[in-house]
């Protein structure tokens, strides 16, 4: 069985965020003990073609949609996020302590 590569593991992780929650770059970056924030955020903007990721749960430590320039439009993150009931206001998500998950909930 061949290796997952960084970016397949960030995708992997992703999935696995429930609706309605959201985690950071940072702590997916934190799970992997592999790289940086930074790298989970390089990863999650080649996801596009791959329908089944959803980015839009994946936010900054503060919980701010910084991710929302690869969205098209920009509005869309937000917009994702609302449907699954994530309150957000001026790009940041309302209640993030409440809604965020991090990996570890996984129990691996």
């Amino acid at each position: 069985m061949a290796k997952a590569n960084y970016q397949e593991l960030v995708f992997d992780i992703t999935r696995l965020i429930p609706p309605g929650r959201v985690s950071s770059y940072g702590a997916i970056a934190d799970y992997l003990a592999l790289g940086s924030a930074r790298m989970v955020g390089w990863a999650l903007n080649n996801c596009s073609a791959f329908g089944d990721v959803p980015a839009h749960r994946v936010v900054n430590s503060k919980g701010e949609l910084s991710g929302r320039a690869h969205f098209t439009p920009p509005s869309m993150m937000q917009q994702l996020l609302e449907a699954e009931g994530v309150k957000v206001e001026n790009d940041r998500v309302v209640n993030f302590k409440e809604v965020f998950w991090h990996p570890e909930e996984l129990g691996w």
